[in-house]
């Protein structure tokens, strides 16, 4: 007997006894360059936990002279998780802020009532190719705290928490999971790992968090018989105890996410994420007269509100 809000297994029905509820399929976009993979909003599920955006950037080899340069935007009610396998971003917002990304490194932007940011590459990196492989989330906040201010939290790869057993390699992004907990400071509870699997590994998925998320990075896995190759979101049904396993001869690497449900439903328009459908239409506004703050030495462009 399932102690969890599960069903049992049904005799004889297969799909009853599968643990993955949904695959999404990133659709891919390509920004000149690099492609993103985006995840998060899907038809098929708009939130995991609080993750409401999630996108895969490259792996790419950007060439001499172009790159990263996504001018000055605006955000409220959301954090925005930014965490890189390959490469640098260099990240300034309108608190003041200005500081390179770096592999393993975690930034954690939380936009409460509005913040603005750009996400550029410094000068010299543009003198030579340069690979781009990372991750970019977006976290809703709680209602309480979505016309909270603003903050920002940037942690380097060594004040991540690591461990690893047998085979299997845990960094730890944000919250907590296997007993640990990252030093970022989050809005709710939740956990964001990095994990790596050598050949013959495997790793659980703790069945306390009621929701649940994989997405596939490199190699191949397996989860109860199935496989699944790069650049998949699994999400998985609610107190099912789960083991990831690497059968082939490479190594795997994915990232597991998810946490409790939200406080409500969520609005996402652009780069404004919100319960309310005014509070929304309030920033649009907001953002078309310049009533937002501006990034210190990122001032004198900005990206227009879209016409839809």
């Amino acid at each position: 007997m399932s102690w969890l809000n599960t069903p049992d297994p049904v005799a004889g029905d297969a799909a009853s006894c599968d643990p993955v509820e949904t695959i999404i399929v990133p659709r891919t976009s390509d920004l000149g360059g690099f492609s993103v993979r985006r995840a998060l909003p899907s038809a098929r599920r708009r939130m995991v936990g609080p993750f409401i955006f999630f996108d895969q950037m490259g792996p790419a080899e950007l060439l001499v002279g172009g790159g990263i340069d996504v001018r000055p935007h605006p955000h409220i009610g959301l954090a925005t998780v930014t965490y890189l396998f390959e490469g640098e971003m260099y990240h300034r917002d309108s608190l003041g802020t200005e500081i390179a990304i770096t592999p393993g490194a975690l930034n954690w932007m939380s936009a409460g009532k509005g913040i603005v940011h750009s996400e550029r590459e410094r000068a010299e990196r543009r003198l030579e190719k340069r690979p781009l492989f990372g991750l970019q989330s977006w976290v809703a906040l709680p209602k309480h705290l979505e016309e909270g201010a603003p903050a920002f939290q940037h942690f380097g790869a060594d004040a991540q928490p690591e461990f690893s057993d047998k085979g299997a390699s845990v960094k730890l992004i944000a919250g907590q999971l296997f007993g640990h907990k990252a030093p970022v400071q989050t809005a709710s509870d939740m956990f964001y790992a990095d994990i790596s699997l050598e050949p013959g590994a495997k790793i659980p998925l703790d069945a306390g968090w009621e929701e649940r998320g994989l997405y596939t990075v490199s190699g191949r896995i397996s989860i109860a018989g199935q496989s699944f190759d790069p650049a998949q979101l699994l999400v998985f049904k609610a107190g099912d105890h789960l083991v990831v396993e690497n059968n082939t001869p490479e190594a795997a690497r994915f990232v597991v996410l998810g946490g409790e449900p939200m406080d409500g439903r969520r609005y996402i328009w652009w780069n404004f994420v919100s319960s309310s459908k005014e509070r929304i239409e309030q920033a649009k506004e907001d953002w078309r007269r310049g009533r937002f703050d501006t990034v210190p030495g990122d001032a004198e462009e900005f990206i227009p509100l879209p016409d839809r």
